[in-house]
């Protein structure tokens, strides 16, 4: 939840070299692998009764989406000035899109932040994050980047309502001043100071507030903020460095603080933004806003970042590190099915906590098998597992009438997604697994199973190793209908998503 209380938020995004969000991209189709077959289209379709308790979608594309709840709307503001609401987080409808003088978020907006522009050498705006503070008032934190270059600005502007229009306050940071002095006073550095995009704003637990930022370049860093007026704190530079470097591919970082668990939650994206960048989503936690932040295994996400002896973008020095909970995917479609679910670079996510339901929700865009560059927002559940970690559902979020899972009825045929530890443009195919009422699992895994409270699921895998999650129902678009589903983690940070056959 993003208020004043709550903590909330952290945002980053990518163009191609440096990092900068947006949807762009190249057009390469991702390749087909990773599991037991390709995904098939039904032969002989059919239309299968719909419950009563139906859901029903609206899609809209925000790119890089950070979401911010003001009375019973949730609103997700992204990349190019583009921003949608909804009060169901289902049905989304579009408030404004693209940088140009008649968007109604900021007036004359190409005037009105010139100065940004111009530093930036960019005509439009990259990854936006907005928070409303004491004073009742909207506080929006935009950038600009070159593209080519982490030649960026990051400021503030401010508006009564949420929905503008938002009057530029002034420019924060800057960063990509070659051969200048940095804000830490030493000569800017892309391999270890921050390309200044992509700005996440958030309360902590104890009402501090606090602004992560950065993308590639030199990595993400977080720093204090006023909050009375949204302005840093003086005597920072660029704020403590949190993860990445030497031109990491770390970007979309988001911080949720979780009071069921105590813990600050780390979202990052690695990879490319683009259908053959490989983006996914990881995460780490801390007991501190600021950090350290680590994984599972319990490295320091400091220390996560390029090696520079190697070609840029050198992605295997950083794979291993933080837990993937989803990638590049495709479940199958089987006979009677529309649609078979799956993701291609989903990523740069936001995260929600609804306190009265007590429930956790994961918000971001992704590209999708065989669309190319298309992109569109999703919605998932999260849930906790019984190590303290976020699981995300299969399925995009829809609310059942009646969310609890039979014991009965988690026995049996699924199909299992493997999304590894790997940063590639593979979309990972599913497979087959059945967990039998005996406790054992079968197929192309083989261990045991078993069922805890609340849901709560184990899997001792041979050759693998333990992994714990939640059994849920979620919506499966292409039956029509309900579907099990588990979500499990392993201390390997690996994720398995598995969705019960029919």
């Amino acid at each position: 939840m993003k208020t004043k209380f709550q903590p909330l938020v952290l945002a980053v995004s990518a163009c191609l070299f440096i990092g900068c969000g947006g949807g762009g991209g190249g057009s390469t189709t991702p390749t087909t692998g990773g599991g037991s077959g390709t995904p098939t289209t039904p032969t002989t379709p059919t239309t299968p009764t719909a419950p009563t308790d139906a859901p029903g979608f609206t899609e809209v594309s925000v790119h890089d989406p950070s979401v911010l709840k003001v009375g019973s709307e949730f609103y997700i503001f992204g990349s190019h000035l583009a921003a949608a609401k909804s009060t169901d987080l289902m049905k989304w409808t579009k408030v404004a899109d693209g940088v140009n003088n008649t968007n109604p978020l900021i007036s004359n907006v190409l005037t009105e932040l010139k100065e940004t522009f111009d530093w930036a050498e960019a005509t439009t705006l990259w990854a936006t994050d907005v928070i409303q503070l004491a004073d009742g008032k909207f506080y929006m934190y935009y950038n600009a980047c070159k593209g080519d270059s982490p030649r960026s600005a990051l400021g503030v502007a401010v508006a009564d309502s949420v929905e503008g229009p938002y009057k530029n306050k002034q420019i924060l940071l800057k960063s990509g001043m070659w051969g200048e002095a940095s804000p830490d006073g030493t000569v800017y550095d892309a391999q270890k100071h921050p390309n200044v995009v992509d700005p996440d704003v958030f309360f902590d637990k104890n009402g501090r507030l606090w602004m992560l930022y950065g993308s590639y370049s030199g990595g993400l860093f977080i720093m204090e903020l006023d909050k009375a007026t949204g302005l840093p704190l003086p005597d920072q530079g660029y704020g403590k460095h949190l993860m990445g470097g030497n031109h990491s591919r770390i970007e979309g970082g988001y911080v949720l603080y979780s009071p069921d668990t105590d813990y600050y939650y780390l979202f990052v994206s690695f990879g490319g933004l683009d259908a053959a960048g490989g983006y996914n989503v990881r995460l780490a936690r801390s007991s501190n806003p600021e950090g350290p932040y680590f994984d599972a295994l319990g490295n320091d996400m400091a220390s996560v970042k390029s090696d520079p002896t190697k070609a840029l973008f050198d992605d295997a020095s950083i794979a291993p590190y933080a837990e993937k909970l989803m990638g590049n995917h495709q479940f199958t479609a089987l006979t009677g099915e529309t649609t078979a679910p799956g993701y291609v670079s989903p990523g740069h996510n936001s995260a929600w906590y609804d306190e009265a339901k007590k429930q956790y929700f994961l918000i971001f865009h992704s590209r999708f098998p065989g669309r190319g560059e298309q992109h569109e927002v999703r919605v998932h559940q999260m849930f906790i597992n019984s190590q303290g970690w976020p699981v995300v559902a299969p399925l995009r979020y829809a609310p059942p009438a009646d969310a609890s899972v039979a014991s009965s009825a988690v026995a049996g045929t699924y199909q299992l997604i493997d999304h590894g530890k790997d940063i590639s443009a593979t979309v990972k195919t599913a497979s087959t697994l059945t967990l039998s009422a005996d406790g054992k699992v079968s197929g192309s895994q083989t261990g045991s199973w078993l069922l805890g409270s609340n849901q709560q699921l184990k899997l001792v895998l041979d050759g693998t190793g333990q992994f714990d999650g939640v059994v849920s129902k979620q919506w499966h678009q292409g039956r029509t209908n309900w579907a099990v589903t588990f979500t499990v983690l392993s201390d390997q940070g690996r994720s398995l998503w598995a969705v019960k056959n029919p």
